[in-house]
């Protein structure tokens, strides 16, 4: 066994120790067809206000220009697997459906504080210089994974593996170092289409491709201002994210559950009454260490406006009527929307 073989069996192993369930490696360049796919992508409009994907496009597309330096990209996956199904919730429509990713503490702190960990590690071991990413720098992490042999891009564009199913994240290491790669995972999704027939938007124009501008994720926590009424009705009680794509997938059957027990759901389903009444300083006390948090309280109290339209119940009437003269003109407008939904 040479060197870099044994550092590989080591740097697993301290990676198992940090709760990671899987890694893979694989080169800077190894994404090649990246840049052309995210070129289309933006000129297509799909990215809709997520004007920070063209800002940066040139990185983005590949990893090898965000840092030259950089000999292999490290990419680590760890679970957040939900104890039971999500969907279960959005028959309560009194309440609010919150993406699983975002039920319990920030995954981006809790992600990071292990890359650095183990990233410290490798730097002491072998003097290499190294950065970690997790999902805030531009980095498209999905096909470097893809790449790195830890799953592949699903229909639903998401990263799913035949060992971890598709409810993990992903965290990526790059370093100066030059490490064995590994093979490629190749497309295992056949002719199913469960996550295409599960968008309750329609935000696949195709097998693989996503039209953010219809996504439910995108709508609820990217998008600033009303969403379109067309697709308000089809967004029900979901207030923060969608998980529908992901839980549809049959390949879930081998999803591994989280180790972290700060992933564990501590927002819930909350009544929408009670989340409609929250004032910013409420709304900052309650999602304090939640990626809630991020969207900032009006645009969540729009999502909220949107399910109390979509929940059929009259008693949640006054919790609509109160915003009516809400400062902020896209709750002002949800709230009018609701109360005629209601009406």
């Amino acid at each position: 066994m040479n060197g870099d073989e044994t550092l590989r069996g080591r740097l697993e192993g301290r990676a198992r120790e940090e709760g990671f369930a899987r890694l893979g490696i694989c080169a800077p360049d190894a994404t090649p067809e990246t840049a052309g796919r995210l070129r289309a992508f933006l000129a297509a409009g799909r990215h809709g206000q997520m004007g920070w994907m063209e800002e940066r496009e040139a990185w983005r597309g590949s990893a090898a220009a965000l840092w030259p330096e950089a000999r292999s990209v490290i990419m680590l996956a760890e679970p957040y697997t939900p104890a039971e199904d999500p969907r279960r919730v959005l028959e309560e429509r009194g309440r609010g459906a919150v993406s699983v990713y975002a039920q319990g503490r920030d995954y981006h702190d809790l992600v990071k504080k292990r890359l650095k960990r183990l990233g410290r590690w490798l730097v002491a071991e072998t003097g290499c210089e190294i950065k970690v990413f997790v999902d805030t720098a531009p980095v498209m992490e999905k096909p470097l994974a893809q790449a790195a042999g830890l799953g592949w891009q699903g229909k639903h564009t998401n990263l799913l593996s035949r060992e971890l199913g598709n409810w993990f994240f992903l965290g990526a290491i790059f370093t100066t170092l030059e490490l064995p790669r590994d093979a490629a995972e190749r497309d295992h999704c056949g002719s199913c289409r469960a996550c295409l027939d599960a968008c309750p938007t329609g935000a696949f124009p195709a097998p693989f491709q996503l039209d953010a501008r219809r996504c439910i994720s995108y709508l609820t926590i990217e998008h600033r201002g009303p969403v379109a009424e067309e697709l308000r009705e089809r967004m029900g009680n979901r207030i923060y994210g969608c998980d529908d794509c992901l839980a549809a997938c049959p390949w879930n059957k081998f999803a591994v559950a989280a180790s972290e027990i700060g992933y564990a759901a501590r927002v819930g389903a909350p009544p929408l009454a009670e989340l409609a009444a929250l004032d910013d300083a409420e709304f900052r006390l309650r999602f304090a260490g939640s990626p809630v948090k991020r969207i900032g309280r009006d645009r969540f109290v729009r999502n909220v406006l949107y399910a109390i339209g979509n929940s059929g119940d009259p008693a949640l009437r006054p919790a609509a009527e109160a915003l009516l003269a809400d400062p902020d003109p896209a709750v002002a407008e949800a709230a009018a929307w609701a109360l005629r939904r209601l009406a």
